[in-house]
């Protein structure tokens, strides 16, 4: 039977339905930005003579729309580690913790203090509350538990990494917001306090409390409507704290910049590696399980935390498929992974036993 998917295309292609955001006008001071086209008043990628093309607007809507989806969604629960304010408050200060919420979401407590990247605790990822991409699991850590936030970082403005819900939900409770360059419109656009946001051009840094942040390059893009594809840049991060580092790929199809990000930003720890909604329509955009291998690898990092699974249904492959690929790969090259629960604690430099939880579920 074919499958109506209204919006499920919205994190990775211009979305159907504009919300409160507006579309920036062309900025002027944007045009500094290496990464910024003047002519068109839009950001864009490095060019990447090895990046394999993406199919047409039209084939891709036309696939979404006609085409069946087999086993990209959980019909088993997915486990869950809820987390409740005790539990949070019981982490050790001294050492720098990660809690997977789900998708790319993760809270992490550094030093501790309480940080957030990319929050979403919305049902779906989706202009509106009635369609579009719904959760696989609840949060497992309910958006009233969360703690005073001292710092928000934002890799780009899609609807699974930018949910308005969790904004308001959060405005008055976040100290500051880390963002690449022209998000902090929308967060303004939402009532967010413009002293409170901080944009960032690829290679920028910054350091607030004892966090240090670099904003490093991706190849991806950006849009919630239909008018404002590319108004906004894309980024990965690295946050550096107590000897630790951390780096979060954001969303990025495979590029030579992962090299240059792990000669510029080395001794990366932990590296939250994008490893889901990947697909040959789109290949420049997303990465293949074997990409995502190889640019964790090109950043030298320790340790491979895979992250933008198990939460959402994006694309056509099975829900299991890139966490399988890149575990089998991950032995067979004797990498370092992380495949953690969600609610799942990592303390860095704490020695743990991955699982493969997803193994015999449907």
């Amino acid at each position: 039977m074919k499958r109506f998917t209204c919006g499920c295309l919205l994190p990775l292609f211009s979305a159907v339905l504009p919300t409160g955001a507006s579309a920036q006008a062309c900025e002027s001071g944007f045009s500094k930005s290496p990464q910024f086209a003047a002519q068109d008043c839009r950001f864009q990628n490095r060019p990447n003579p090895d990046a394999k093309p993406n199919r047409s607007t039209w084939d891709i809507w036309s696939r979404f729309f006609l085409e069946s989806k087999q086993g990209t969604v959980p019909i088993d629960p997915v486990p869950v580690r809820p987390m409740d304010r005790a539990a949070l408050a019981a982490l050790d200060d001294a050492s720098n913790h990660i809690i997977r919420l789900g998708h790319s979401s993760h809270l992490l407590k550094l030093r501790g203090k309480w940080w957030l990247i990319d929050p979403v605790f919305g049902p779906r990822a989706s202009p509106v509350s009635f369609a579009g991409p719904k959760r696989f699991h609840p949060s497992p850590v309910a958006l009233e538990d969360v703690p005073p936030i001292e710092g928000l970082v934002l890799s780009h403005d899609h609807y699974d990494h930018l949910d308005v819900p969790t904004i308001e939900a959060l405005n008055g409770r976040v100290q500051r917001y880390f963002v690449p360059l022209g998000v902090g419109q929308h967060l303004r656009d939402w009532g967010v306090p413009a002293d409170r946001i901080e944009e960032f051009d690829w290679w920028q840094e910054s350091k607030w409390g004892e966090v240090a942040l670099t904003a490093a390059p991706a190849q991806h893009f950006s849009g919630r409507t239909l008018t404002d594809r590319n108004r906004t840049l894309w980024a990965s991060w690295s946050l550096r704290v107590g000897g630790d580092h951390v780096f979060y790929s954001g969303d990025s199809g495979y590029f030579a910049g992962f090299k240059e990000i792990g000669a510029r930003l080395p001794k990366i720890d932990v590296a939250l590696m994008e490893n889901g909604a990947y697909d040959s329509y789109w290949p420049a955009v997303h990465m293949s399980p074997e990409e995502t291998v190889q640019a964790f690898q090109d950043l030298g990092a320790g340790m491979l935390y895979l992250v933008h699974n198990s939460t959402f249904d994006l694309a056509f492959h099975g829900w299991r498929e890139p966490l399988e690929r890149v575990a089998a790969l991950a032995k067979e090259r004797r990498i370092v992974l992380a495949t953690p629960e969600i609610g799942e604690v990592l303390t860095i430099g704490k020695p743990r036993e991955n699982r493969n939880w997803w193994e015999g579920l449907r």
